[in-house]
């Protein structure tokens, strides 16, 4: 049996339909609010960019290629333009200041190698050894973590009172320890590189540590539980499961502690003055000199700026070798 509901007369349809409301649109102003608020909130973020980083490498890039001396710091618009002159200053090696570049360089490279290799031994070490701690962890990745949170600068003058000939802390424990007869001189000579090697590397691996640290709770369990059902060691688990994993983040860090401690500036200003010894003459301290102590300020800016591409080129070669291996995997 078919039911007939009653139907409304065409009238009341209607008036129905006009008693409803139409959506009330939202004001213009609301709607222009909401469209720049964005911009507005990441403006003081490019300002900020812009004063701290962009407009003086902009700067530092023109002066490379004018004749900036001593006599021309009253006023820069005089400075006579050099073209690439200072260029071919810094990379003529056969010259004296392009074979103290040079070596300088050599310096630098190896010192980044070596610290960045023991940077990451460490901090890789101590996050395994971590893993498998169980009461006081916590304790030690607080010690462990305290270079890092210490000032820069508070570290660097403690370790240069620890290094000191005279009533230095390691030269006492040396003598106490009948290591060493005399005191034994840190801060020059060939001893200067050992020094600013360990400096360094004090201050580099617990950054690494930290992010090895992170890097590994990420890591199932459940995959080193299977691991170790199928007969597979300690070794092999770190070799296999926690480096496998780990790569591109691993990857990722080596970058930046090359970046960061190929352009060291602050260790060996603080513990060897403005003139460093030859064995930690980096590059960094050998355009201070060209700057600030010999007042070439446009030789120094060309050493910057090629300093500068270095790193780029080293960071564009990692990208392209981290794209490569991420499409054969």
């Amino acid at each position: 049996m078919s039911v007939t509901l009653p139907q409304r007369p065409a009238r009341q349809l209607r008036l129905g339909r006009s008693q409803r409301k139409a959506p009330v649109p939202a004001p213009r102003k609301w709607l222009t609010w909401r469209r720049w608020t964005p911009y507005l909130l990441i403006l003081p973020a490019i300002v900020l960019e812009l004063l701290i980083h962009v407009i003086p490498m902009v700067v530092g890039i023109w002066m490379s290629f004018v004749e900036l001396t001593q006599f021309f710091i009253a006023n820069w618009g005089e400075a006579p333009f050099a073209g690439l002159g200072n260029y071919r200053v810094a990379l003529d090696f056969s010259g004296a200041l392009g074979e103290q570049l040079l070596r300088s360089f050599g310096l630098t490279l190896g010192f980044t190698l070596l610290v960045v290799g023991i940077s990451f031994a460490f901090g890789m070490s101590a996050a395994l050894a971590l893993q498998r701690f169980g009461r006081g962890r916590g304790l030690l990745r607080t010690l462990f973590l305290v270079p890092y949170a210490l000032p820069a600068y508070a570290g660097i003058v403690t370790w240069k009172f620890v290094l000191q000939r005279d009533n230095g802390l390691l030269n006492e424990l040396l003598t106490a320890l009948h290591i060493t007869g005399e005191p034994t001189f840190w801060l020059i000579g060939n001893n200067a590189f050992v020094s600013l090697v360990i400096v360094s590397v004090w201050q580099q691996w617990p950054f690494a540590f930290l992010m090895t640290m992170a890097g590994m709770q990420v890591i199932p369990e459940d995959v080193y539980e299977a691991s170790a059902i199928d007969g597979a060691g300690t070794w092999q688990q770190i070799r296999y499961i926690t480096l496998g994993m780990m790569r591109p983040m691993n990857a990722t860090l080596l970058l930046l502690l090359f970046l960061w401690t190929f352009r060291e500036f602050n260790t060996p200003f603080v513990l060897f003055g403005a003139t460093p010894p030859e064995s930690a003459n980096l590059m960094t301290m050998h355009i201070y000199n060209s700057s600030f102590i010999t007042w070439n300020f446009g030789l120094g800016s060309a050493m910057s700026v090629l300093l500068m591409l270095f790193l780029i080129l080293v960071a564009g070669l990692w990208a392209l070798w981290n794209r490569k291996v991420n499409r054969d995997a």
